[in-house]
């Protein structure tokens, strides 16, 4: 497991982890590839709106983690500048061809003593796409807002490696991007607490990291959100609900309406966290995530904006003036649930 160092220890430092990326072709602008969405988001956030880099996610129908590139996509990735990795065995894709070990960044390896593997999960499609099973590591490694930000971090340092000279506001923007996503860590926190171990189904075996960072009492089935579930589907869940009364389920993407009144005549109701690994059609990965975290909220507050308990202690930076809060420490091995 990773020991955590402040953060303000952390923006004065490069990472020594991987190995330096490669600057541009002919001194031109740096195109950074990134495997997921949550990743082009972070880097574009912390390089800035007026930086000298181009940040590409391709264009990708369904769950970028089940992509399947063209040789031509292969090829764009191949001469970027950077390409920065989710980890986890997201992007499968990617053990599958040649890819510079010199260019890419693996943004989960820092934690990964702590990935969740998943021993049984049955076939499925999403939509169109080809059957696949969620076996193995479980990959939404983002949804745990801690471990969002040492995510982050990592996208920081290689911006660093690509843009020296903007230490300053890279340094700054990380911050603020930490800050965000610590209020929303902060929430979730007080969230889980009020649920005090309450059912909870999943529509789909996504939430993992979410259930074991923030306590919650989650068991999944494999419905999609735009698909009506039939008679098997409702088995399933029926199954689970024999010995496991929960009266929420948490939705990946916003359900058929259908869906939903076949779920509330069983006294269920329904709320969305979108995870958000492929690009969101009308927000982008913040607004996304408040928007989840007012759905988990509204079930144990009237008003989402109900005042919020401290869960623990906050840093300061002492390198980066006038930032945001900054992350919050991460727990010795021997005191992290598991």
């Amino acid at each position: 497991m990773k020991k955590l160092i402040p953060v303000f220890a952390l923006v004065a430092l490069v990472s020594c982890s991987e190995q330096p990326v490669k600057t541009a072709a002919g001194g031109g602008k740096p195109t950074i590839y990134t495997t997921n969405y949550p990743l082009a988001f972070f880097a574009k956030q912390i390089a800035g709106p007026d930086a000298n880099v181009e940040v590409v996610f391709p264009k990708i129908d369904g769950d970028p983690a089940f992509w399947k590139p063209t040789d031509q996509d292969v090829a764009a990735f191949q001469n970027a500048t950077l390409i920065l990795r989710n980890g986890a065995t997201y992007a499968k894709w990617a053990e599958n061809v040649s890819l510079p070990d010199s260019i890419q960044r693996d943004t989960s390896k820092v934690f990964s003593s702590d990935y969740i593997f998943v021993k049984e999960a049955g076939s499925h499609a999403h939509g169109n796409g080809e059957a696949h099973a969620h076996t193995g590591t479980a990959f939404t490694t983002w949804i745990d807002f801690q471990q969002a930000v040492w995510q982050a971090e990592e996208v920081h340092g290689a911006l660093l490696e690509l843009k020296p000279e903007d230490k300053k506001g890279l340094d700054e923007r990380f911050n603020s991007l930490a800050g965000e996503l610590e209020v929303m860590h902060m929430k979730l926190l007080e969230i889980g607490k009020k649920l005090e171990g309450r059912p909870l189904v999943g529509s789909h075996p996504i939430y993992q990291y979410l259930a074991r960072r923030y306590d919650l009492n989650l068991r999944t089935v494999h419905w999609e959100p735009d698909v009506v579930p039939d008679e098997k589907g409702m088995d399933e869940l029926k199954e689970i609900l024999m010995d496991f009364p929960a009266k929420v389920m948490i939705w990946e993407d916003t359900p058929k309406a259908e869906s939903v009144e076949k779920l509330k005549k069983m006294g269920i109701k329904s709320v969305v966290f979108n995870p958000a690994g492929n690009r969101p059609e009308n927000d982008d990965f913040l607004k996304t995530m408040r928007g989840n975290v007012a759905s988990l909220g509204e079930l144990v507050w009237q008003k989402v904006d109900a005042p919020m308990k401290e869960s623990g202690p906050r840093l300061e930076s002492k390198s980066v003036p006038k930032t945001k809060s900054v992350p919050f420490p991460k727990p010795a091995p021997e005191t992290l649930e598991k």
